[in-house]
C-alpha cells in the first residue's frame, strides 16, 4: 500500500520536511516527486509560485503494526523500550523489551491480547490478505504455553484415574487448543469445549470409548509418576509408550502411568483456530473438584 501527500511551501526542503511530518516518516525512507519548483515574484509584486512536492512511502503491514504499538506504548509515558520483529509465513512476531513494562501484559494477558488484536487490525488495513500479528513480552507466551501443557496433562491423568471431569476457566481459542493437544497425548482422557463467546471453556474427562477401568485404588502409585513440576519420571519404554512396572496391578490399569506417543495417537485434533495465548494461574470452575 502507498501512502502519499502533496505539500506546498516556500522551498523544496521545507515541503519535504512538512510532508514527512504528516506521513510520520523520515526523509531517508520517503520518496519525493517535485511537482512545482518555487518562483520568486517579479519586482516583488507580480507572479511567483510556491514549491509543491508529492511525498510517498510504501507501507508494509509489519511496519504499520510496529508503529502502532510504538505509539501506544509512548502514550503510556514509557520511553525505555525496544521493539523487534521476526517475520514468518503469513505474519510476524513482534517482541517488546524494556524496563518496567510488565504491566502491559495485564491480568492473565488481557492487555497484551488487546494490544495484539488492535495491532493486527492496523496491519491488515494496509494488506490485501490476512497478515497475522503476534505480540510477545520477554518469554511470556512460552511460559504460559508450558503452564497450560502441564495443566492439561495433569487433569487428563486425573480424569483417567477418577473417572470424573473437570472444567477450566474460560480461555481464548489458542489456549483451548494447547489444552486439547496436551490431553490428546494421554490415553483414556478426552477434552471438549463448552459455553459461548467469552464463556467458552475446556472440559477434561474420561474417554467413554476407553476399554480400561477407572480405578481409584492407585492414588499413591499414580502420584508417584510425576515430578514436582508436572513432568513424568523416567520409565521403562514399552511398545511406544511410557510404562511403569507395577507388581500388584493389572496391565490394563497401567493407563494411570501411560504417556501416549504422539505417533500412536489415533484421535483427531480438535479443530480450533489459534489466535492468542496468556500466562499465569489457571482456575478450575467451582462446580468441579479442584486439582490437588
Amino acid at each position: 500500500m502507498i501512502r502519499e501527500t502533496v505539500i506546498t511551501a516556500e522551498t523544496i526542503e521545507e515541503a519535504k520536511i512538512k510532508a514527512c511530518e504528516e506521513l510520520g516518516t523520515n526523509i531517508e525512507s520517503t520518496q519525493f516527486e517535485i511537482i512545482q519548483y518555487p518562483e520568486k515574484k517579479k519586482f516583488g509584486l507580480f507572479g511567483g509560485n510556491p514549491a509543491k512536492v508529492r511525498a510517498f512511502v510504501e507501507v508494509t503491514p509489519l511496519e504499520t503494526a510496529k508503529k502502532y504499538i510504538e505509539d501506544i506504548i509512548k502514550n503510556m509515558e514509557i520511553s525505555d523500550f525496544t521493539i523487534t520483529a521476526e517475520e514468518n509465513e503469513g505474519g510476524a512476531i513482534i517482541s517488546i523489551d524494556g524496563e518496567n513494562i510488565g504491566f502491559i501484559i495485564g491480568h492473565r494477558g488481557e492487555t497484551l491480547d488487546a494490544l495484539q488484536y488492535l495491532a493486527g487490525l492496523a496491519a491488515n488495513r494496509v494488506y490485501d490478505g490476512y497478515y497475522r500479528i503476534a505480540v510477545n513480552i520477554g518469554n511470556y507466551r512460552e511460559k504460559r504455553e508450558k503452564t497450560l501443557e502441564i495443566l492439561g496433562r495433569k487433569l487428563a491423568f486425573k480424569a483417567v484415574k477418577t473417572g470424573n471431569k473437570t472444567s477450566l476457566e474460560p480461555m481464548n481459542p489458542y489456549e483451548r487448543r494447547i489444552i486439547h493437544t496436551s490431553v490428546q497425548k494421554v490415553r483414556g482422557a478426552v477434552s471438549w469445549s463448552e459455553g459461548e463467546s467469552l464463556q467458552r471453556h475446556v472440559v477434561i474427562g474420561p474417554d467413554p470409548e476407553y476399554k480400561g477401568s477407572y480405578n481409584r485404588g492407585y492414588k499413591k502409585t499414580y502420584s508417584n509418576n510425576f515430578n514436582k513440576d508436572g513432568s513424568y519420571k523416567k520409565t521403562q519404554r514399552t511398545n511406544g509408550y511410557q510404562r511403569r512396572n507395577y507388581s500388584n496391578s493389572h496391565p490394563q490399569d497401567d493407563v494411570f502411568s501411560t504417556f501416549a506417543d504422539e505417533s500412536k495417537n489415533d484421535r483427531e485434533s480438535i479443530n480450533e483456530r489459534p489466535d492468542t495465548s496468556l500466562y499465569g494461574k489457571v482456575e478450575i470452575k467451582k462446580s468441579d473438584e479442584s486439582i490437588k
